[in-house]
């Protein structure tokens, strides 16, 4: 490996941590992005759903998380049983690469500490999304612990304090799954290190360019962004906690 193998996978690994931290909420900038958006979206969601007692939909909802969650936890055992399974034939893999136009070969040793490294960043996407999995888990029971409507009109304080639990364990099981599914956007660009260095700069910063454009300047954001409608339902004097408009790590995904 060469110096600039080493300048390519520390602008990698900066641009992955800079992005999570500023997207994460850790920078506040005047345009929220859209996983801090979400953020406020879940928060409401909850709040929303002490107005009802069949919370059927609410229960749906969460299956549809933690099955989202589980689903991407099972690719990312399978992305590392052929991140193994290309480390056993690395020999093959090395003569493929080195008959192919435009490609730098650097031996079959920094080929192998690239499979490596591939291995590691799906291994983390895996520890991500079956953390987020436990979390979702929790945010189910704790979801439900909030009150019946009645119980929460004679004791609205309680019902806040309950609702603030449910929100902030949901928001922290998204940020896990978003860094996992961060990390499995970003591996497509260090895929690019297996053609060159400069291959693999570029594909880094073409992955964080579309992934900035989603969380700041996509349609997706301008949707949430959308004020809802004045709702002739009653609603319940329910006090926002500390987490409101708590910060998450990138939607970036959206999630």
């Amino acid at each position: 490996m060469t110096t600039i193998d080493f300048v390519a996978l520390a602008l990698f690994v900066a641009l992955w941590s800079g992005f999570s931290w500023i997207t994460g909420g850790k920078v506040r900038f005047r345009r929220p992005s859209l996983t801090q958006m979400m953020a406020q979206r879940r928060g409401e969601w909850i709040r929303n759903s002490l107005n009802r007692d069949l919370k059927m939909i609410d229960t749906q909802i969460m299956a549809g998380l933690q099955n989202g969650t589980s689903f991407f936890a099972s690719t990312s055992i399978f992305a590392i049983g052929g991140c193994f399974a290309l480390l056993g034939a690395s020999e093959q893999a090395e003569s493929i690469f080195g008959d192919l136009p435009f490609i730098v070969n650097g031996g079959r040793t920094a080929f192998e500490l690239k499979v490596c490294g591939l291995t590691a960043i799906f291994a983390y996407s895996f520890f991500k999304f079956g953390w987020s999995y436990r979390l979702f888990n929790y945010c189910t029971i704790l979801f439900g612990t909030l009150p019946m409507i009645a119980d929460a009109e004679r004791d609205p304080e309680a019902a806040g304090r309950a609702a603030e639990r449910v929100i902030r364990m949901n928001i922290l099981a998204a940020s896990h799954f978003n860094a996992g599914l961060r990390a499995i956007f970003l591996s497509m660009g260090y895929l690019g290190w297996f053609a060159s260095a400069y291959v693999f700069m570029i594909t880094t910063v073409f992955i964080i360019f579309v992934l900035a454009r989603r969380q700041y300047f996509s349609e997706a954001r301008e949707a949430v962004m959308i004020e809802a409608l004045p709702s002739k339902h009653r609603v319940l004097a329910v006090p926002s906690g500390p987490h409101e408009g708590a910060r998450s790590e990138d939607l970036s995904e959206g999630r």
